[in-house]
């Protein structure tokens, strides 16, 4: 193929070859259900994911958490199987079976041996469509979400990523922890998680995307049968629900400085910004700058923090992209007494990048480790199910493996000067956790929060 492939919602068919002779086929079923495959030559496992463009954005007020809470419960028992049955039915051939929340979808997903693929088609559907929320489990199922907010809440990695995005996006649902909090899911209702399940879980809502050994009319005419079995009316037409809107969200900074105080051996630091949508021409420029700044073990934060100076043992920068907007962000941990320092070193980092550029030598540094990157994500079904699914739900178009290199290989050193002079001139926020106060930032920050 040349160049991306664009994915109509009204296309009811595609088929075409992308890089390495994988056949990419879609079919959208007049019920509104889209079906993504990608065959990939000498492949024996396969990947399958059910996903819906519902996540933890898309929430109302009194339901903050809920289709955390739902993921969990899909996993609980359908008329036909119990969650014992689901567990064997992966279990007993080797495979693995888990799903996972994020801000713009949910994904239930399966690996399995090519063999088996029927099987977890077949397993998948029920729990997708027919899940039953019953309420002992759901009573059960909220102790345990109880819990794991209380683990990633104790990991001062975890703490400080969820204050981040709050002082960075502020009152825009993007920055929500998706998991909700321990007054939310203390008090939210059966009732209100079933409405939540009922309303964003019907086939115009539906993408399966499946990667490895698969074939493609084999594989729709699998889900054609499951999700009938499992009691969906197939017959009914709708169209399939429209993707998100791509123009750029509109942020008001929600605090420049958001300190935690806790007694731990180091400070959990994130500096940063609003970054780039995933849709945005600037999206390929941000992948290269992160990794000049500090995607790996030659990057400037790694080698100025950790090398050659040795104030902190993990150092480094990201940039999550969703459909109207983005995050860019730098992330270290050290002592406390080192944290002023650190924080005033990752930002001349990148202020260093915005004045003078980048050597010609990095940027071929860095285009050459996202380009290799991205060849070996790509030896796994896992990552090619999902750039299926992020591919039909968020971007509306196919970009293969060559189409990703020419992309990197258009990227100059003025394009990352200059997105780099862009994102400094943002307000930005610096977020703490640790046994530091909000005076170690103070020169930092303009208007510093009250400790939490």
């Amino acid at each position: 193929m040349t160049g991306a492939v664009e994915l109509p919602l009204g296309l009811a068919d595609l088929r075409f070859t992308a890089s390495g002779d994988s056949l990419v086929s879609r079919t959208v079923l007049p019920s509104g259900v889209r079906v993504l495959s990608e065959q990939v030559p000498g492949a024996r496992s396969v990947t399958v994911g059910f996903w819906v463009a519902v996540g933890s954005r898309d929430e109302q007020p009194e339901t903050y958490g809920s289709t955390h809470f739902l993921e969990h419960l899909l996993f609980k028992g359908t008329p036909t199987r119990s969650a014992l049955d689901i567990a064997v039915s992966f279990d007993a051939v080797g495979g693995e079976h888990n799903a996972l929340t994020a801000k713009e979808y949910t994904c239930y997903y399966a690996k399995v041996q090519d063999r088996d693929l029927p099987m977890a088609v077949d397993v998948l559907a029920d729990m997708f469509t027919s899940s039953l929320l019953d309420p002992q489990e759901f009573e059960n199922e909220r102790g345990v979400i109880l819990e794991e907010l209380a683990m990633a809440d104790d990991d001062p990695g975890d703490a400080v990523s969820e204050r981040f995005f709050e002082a960075v996006l502020g009152a825009h649902p993007l920055g929500r922890p998706i998991g909700g909090n321990a007054d939310t899911i203390g008090a939210v209702s059966r009732d209100a998680v079933w409405s939540h399940y009922r309303a964003n879980y019907r086939p115009q809502d539906l993408v399966i995307t499946v990667a490895g050994a698969v074939e493609h009319d084999d594989l729709v005419a699998r889900v054609q049968r499951a999700l009938t079995i499992a009691g969906w009316d197939l017959s009914l037409e709708a169209a399939p629900v429209e993707r998100r809107a791509p123009e750029l969200a509109s942020i008001e900074q929600g605090a420049p400085l958001v300190v935690t105080q806790r007694p731990i051996e180091q400070t959990n630091i994130i500096i940063g910004t609003t970054g780039v949508a995933a849709a945005s021409d600037d999206r390929t420029v941000l992948t290269v700058l992160n990794s000049i700044l500090g995607g790996g073990m030659s990057s400037r934060l790694f080698q100025e923090i950790r090398e050659r100076r040795g104030l902190a043992y993990s150092v480094y920068s990201f940039s999550p992209s969703y459909s109207d907007q983005g995050v860019f962000g730098m992330y270290a941990g050290c002592s406390p007494a080192k944290a002023a320092t650190v924080a005033e070193l990752m930002l001349s980092e990148l202020r260093g990048i915005a004045s003078g550029g980048v050597t010609e030598e990095e940027l071929s540094r860095a285009v050459g480790q996202l380009s290799g990157a991205s060849a070996l994500a790509l030896e796994d079904s896992d990552t090619r199910m999902s750039r299926l699914g992020r591919s039909e739900l968020t971007l509306g178009e196919f970009a293969d493996l060559d189409e990703v290199l020419r992309r990197l290989s258009l990227v100059s050193r003025d394009d990352v000067q200059e997105l780099a002079e862009d994102i400094v001139s943002r307000p930005y926020s610096i977020a703490a956790v640790g046994a530091v106060d909000e005076a170690v930032f103070a020169g930092l920050a303009e208007s510093p929060a009250p400790v939490q």
